[in-house]
């Protein structure tokens, strides 16, 4: 599989995460899927610069 649509697809996922955490953000789960969403996108966006410099 390409690296792009790797990347693509967590994306994906954290956006999806943040849009659903933040639709259901009075319960706990909420706020855990904000965090997961946010924590995958910057892991993702992390991942690649750190690509980019080695």
């Amino acid at each position: 599989m390409d690296a792009f649509w790797v990347s693509f697809g967590i994306f994906c996922f954290g956006i999806a995460m943040l849009g659903f955490g933040f639709n259901d953000r009075a319960q706990n789960s909420g706020v855990l899927m904000m965090w997961i969403g946010t924590l995958a996108i910057l892991g993702l966006i992390c991942y690649r610069i750190f690509v980019a410099i080695v």
